[in-house]
């Protein structure tokens, strides 16, 4: 069971990750898009979280899982298709790129939060954190080579073309999910005679009264509202002020998944040495200490530079996420847990589009070196919310 789901994950990021190139660049190359255009496609594909992410967790509660993570398939598959489609016709524009990167962000909320509800029903507990680590790696693999391919494809066929393969991607994985029979009964049921908004709430409250799930959470939104800007700037930097070509982009942006490979293969010796509060608090201290290197990049070798910065700010951020995921996971009651899975990520993948946003304007008024260096400041946030919080005298998360 665990294996379906696996592969059905796997398959789909990589159709995600190519996707995540071939839109910025089909917009700032096909139809010179400004960086406010930019950030405004990188930001609707996160906006969902804003706006169904508490219900997303009441939702996977109600619905039967396998049925609904297919139709998010089917739905986001539907979506993307239409871009290459509208290109073939001669009328491939800037809102509808929007409108796709909002409709599959809509359909991955549902899907994202249901993935991360079912493992802990699917796997041993005392496996979790290696299991978290597996998915955290392959969903690293595929930044590695997703971008990469998608930045080639770009280059060789267009990027219309090339967001073929992610439309590919969620009907391969659509399919995997649908042979997937039951394995018993949902992770959790609906309370009696609880109605959706006081669900919420009883999620909200168990996250922001706890003495861990609340700092990490204010931590993940810290760092994503980073991680947010660096979607927007990184192409208009890396084109537009280091003259890079498509398939250097994508190489260079696929070092994010090299140094996600490299996080999440340590993750677990990491945290058997040093104890899950001290790999969480040294996590997210390197991920804001690298993001300094981004802005110092230069054109030609001065790239590499860039490579380092971004390798290291994304292997911070996934130790810290699968540490972070793991105790939401094992500590949270089996009944709340998909409506805490979706505050979190309500809260902390909801600062991505506000990031990318805040990103294109800080481009368009100081270009996007200096906005790198803002973002990079600003990343300093995350450390210290963790190191002012219970979790700094922590060795292990409770």
């Amino acid at each position: 069971m665990f294996w379906r789901y696996w592969t059905a994950s796997t398959v789909s990021r990589i159709g995600d990750q190519v996707n995540a190139v071939a839109l910025p660049l089909v917009a700032v190359v096909t139809l010179h898009a400004s960086a406010i255009d930019v950030g405004l496609i990188t930001g609707a594909g996160y906006a969902a979280w804003l706006l169904i992410g508490l219900p997303a967790g009441v939702l996977v509660q109600r619905l039967p899982p396998r049925g609904t993570q297919v139709t998010m398939d089917l739905l986001r598959g539907a979506a993307v298709a239409s871009v290459p489609l509208a290109a073939a016709l001669g009328v491939l524009a800037l809102p509808q790129l929007v409108v796709v990167a909002l409709l599959v962000g809509l359909a991955g909320v549902v899907f994202d939060v249901g993935i991360s509800t079912v493992l802990p029903s699917i796997v041993a507990k005392e496996e979790l954190t290696a299991r978290n680590s597996l998915l955290s790696g392959s969903s690293a693999a595929t930044e590695l080579a997703g971008p990469s391919l998608g930045g080639v494809l770009v280059q060789l066929v267009g990027g219309a073309a090339a967001i073929l393969l992610d439309a590919v991607s969620y009907l391969v994985s659509a399919a995997l999910l649908f042979s997937v029979r039951p394995v018993g009964p949902p992770v959790s049921v609906r309370p009696a005679g609880a109605g959706m908004r006081e669900q919420i709430r009883e999620g909200w409250r168990y996250v922001t009264r706890h003495r861990v799930l609340r700092p990490a959470a204010a931590h993940a939104a810290a760092v994503n509202f980073v991680s947010g800007g660096l979607m927007t700037l990184t192409p208009l930097f890396l084109v537009r002020t280091l003259g890079a070509p498509a398939a250097v982009v994508g190489a260079l942006v696929a070092t994010g998944g090299l140094g996600s490979l490299i996080g999440a293969a340590v993750t677990p010796r990491l945290v058997s040495r040093l104890g899950g509060g001290r790999t969480l608090c040294r996590a997210a201290a390197t991920a804001a200490a690298f993001a300094f290197l981004l802005p110092l990049a230069g054109a030609g070798w001065g790239t590499l530079v860039f490579a380092v910065g971004n390798a290291g700010f994304s292997a911070g951020l996934v130790v810290a996420s699968i540490v972070a995921r793991t105790h939401r996971q094992t500590r949270t009651p089996p009944e709340l847990l998909p409506r805490v899975m979706a505050t979190v990520r309500f809260v902390s993948w909801g600062a991505i589009p506000v990031g990318a946003l805040a990103a294109g304007a800080a481009a368009s008024t100081w270009g996007p070196r200096t906005a790198l260096l803002l973002f990079a400041l600003s990343g300093v946030a995350g450390p210290v919310i963790l190191l002012a919080s219970p979790v700094r005298r922590m060795r292990e998360l409770v």
